[in-house]
């Protein structure tokens, strides 16, 4: 009989959550690398070259992928027949190990899971509790499943229950589209099918835990109805043209995972989860023997790739705009920004807007006019960094607050990731502002441009205060200009019409990875 000791397993759970911070799967660089030797529209092809440099330099600095580190989702099977020598229950072990994981003091993982969600929203402050599924199989070992999930991929999760007869295909055909960018692709869509509703969105995030291997299932032909599914969702979802971080080009997904479940005759739950530019997932064995043992890749996996920002880039002094100098800028193009900007995501745009409302004053030293707002939740610095890393939110959780904002701050621009709703847009368009992305599970790569980070107001919000950075070239693309023009429409639609045009690429030739 096997004994499971409670160190073991808490040491487990706290190596295997460090070393998916900071090392992407193998099979995840290796498709990458194909997207980006495949890619031919160059805004995405840069945002791909970024992921790539800044996945190698997470890896030899052991610091986190993306800034949002995650919400932590823990598959367990035990085994019948394992004994366990422990004080605590099985939950109890895997929260100690989230919690020691993202204290650590070497490589702090951001805190970002609060507690009573649908009132205060306190933050827990150790990133506990996980999502934990557990399962007893016959045998004599534990096998653990672990994946960090970050919140704007998961926030575009969806679920339908179609009737038996409805078109999986096109189901998933019109959703895609309006997940928009802000799961940060390219990725994977996990998708479950049938069960009931809670075991097809299961399914779906159960997927993801799979390894890319979309090429060899084209190179050996599909069999069976999933074989097929996948191969025809991937090719038409890459055929939409949404590209890279959704500036338009031939990589969407990377792959498509399904798994389904008998399911009632009169029903067809369906689940598409996506997983990120950021995907962190694990799997490891205890069979007693002591902690698991998770070997570093090597760093020859990692393709040998030297980012600079292309010669066109126009470099911007952040210290010396008003809104005159925006009305150039053109969507898509790279700019290269130096001096202050601001923070701020969603807690702290809604105390801005309650001050403003009660006609109370901001904060002292907290001055928006001629100002840009970065949107982002840094990690916590370590040893000489002004900052962890810090890479953009989604920016649509923020339209609701924009144009109140603009109208009542001085703000002229904005920095995130994906596309801007439609009232955004026009506030955008109103104020002759901008909106700025910065590319998404880029965000080491992104903190090494920032020099210097303070506090500016509300410090206990934590990761959710206002900081003021001081940055260096920090490369960015113009997603809305001052008139309104969104790359995240034009982008798209210009490669939907490239590739329709170009039958090898639209019928699924591996030149669409």
């Amino acid at each position: 009989m096997t004994h499971i000791r409670e160190q073991d397993f808490v040491r487990s759970i706290q190596d295997a959550l460090q070393y998916i911070s900071y090392y992407h799967p193998p099979d995840f660089l290796h498709a990458m690398h194909r997207a980006y030797e495949a890619e031919q529209a160059p805004a995405a092809r840069d945002a791909i070259a970024q992921i790539l440099v800044n996945s190698r330099l997470c890896a030899e600095g052991h610091r986190p992928i993306c800034q949002d580190t995650g919400i932590v989702t823990v598959f367990l099977k035990v085994g019948m027949e394992v004994r366990w020598e422990a004080q605590s229950s099985v939950a109890d072990m895997v929260n100690e190990g989230v919690r020691r994981a993202y204290q650590d003091p070497d490589n702090p993982l951001r805190a970002s899971i609060v507690a009573d969600p649908a009132g205060a929203r306190t933050n827990t402050g150790d990133n506990t509790p996980a999502v934990i599924h557990t399962e007893l199989v016959p045998g004599d070992k534990v096998e653990v499943t672990l994946a960090a999930k970050g919140g704007g991929s998961e926030n575009k999760a969806r679920f339908a229950v179609l009737n038996p007869s409805d078109d999986l295909l096109e189901w998933v055909l019109d959703q895609v589209p309006d997940m928009g960018a802000g799961w940060c692709p390219p990725g994977m869509l996990g998708i479950g099918i049938g069960g009931t509703a809670e075991k097809a969105m299961l399914l779906a995030k159960e997927a993801l835990m799979e390894p890319i291997d979309i090429q060899e299932l084209k190179a050996r032909g599909p069999q069976g109805t999933l074989e097929r599914l996948r191969l025809e969702i991937h090719d038409r979802v890459n055929a939409l043209g949404i590209g890279a971080q959704g500036l338009g080009g031939l990589t969407t997904v990377l792959d498509v995972k399904i798994r389904d479940y008998p399911t009632h005759a009169a029903s067809k739950p369906v689940a598409l989860i996506p997983n990120c530019a950021a995907t962190r997932h694990v799997h490891f064995q205890l069979d007693g023997s002591g902690p698991a043992r998770l070997d570093p890749p090597r760093l020859a996996d990692w393709p040998r790739l030297d980012w600079e920002p292309g010669a066109g880039a126009r470099r911007v002094n952040l210290d010396r705009l008003d809104r005159t100098s925006l009305q150039d800028w053109q969507p898509g193009e790279t700019l290269l920004l130096s001096g202050h900007l601001l923070t701020g995501r969603d807690a702290a745009h809604k105390r801005i807007l309650d001050l403003l409302a009660r006609g109370e004053p901001l904060p002292a030293g907290l001055d928006f006019h001629n100002r840009f707002i970065y949107y982002v939740g840094p990690v916590d610095p370590v040893r000489d960094e002004a900052v962890g890393p810090a890479g953009p939110t989604t920016a649509s959780r923020m339209d609701k607050f924009t144009a109140p904002l603009l109208e009542q701050t001085g703000l002229i621009g904005m920095i995130g990731k994906a596309e801007r709703g439609p009232a955004a847009i026009e506030a955008i368009r109103a104020h002759q502002a901008v909106y700025l992305i910065a590319t998404g599970g880029a965000a080491y790569l992104v903190s090494r441009a920032i020099r210097a980070a303070r506090i500016v107001a509300f410090p206990e919000l934590g990761m959710e205060a206002i900081y003021e950075f001081e940055v260096e070239d920090m490369p960015v693309t113009v997603a809305v200009d001052s008139r309104g023009v969104s790359v995240h429409t034009s982008g798209p639609r210009a490669w939907r019409q490239r590739i329709a045009a170009l039958p090898n690429l639209a019928s699924g030739d591996a030149k669409i990875v």
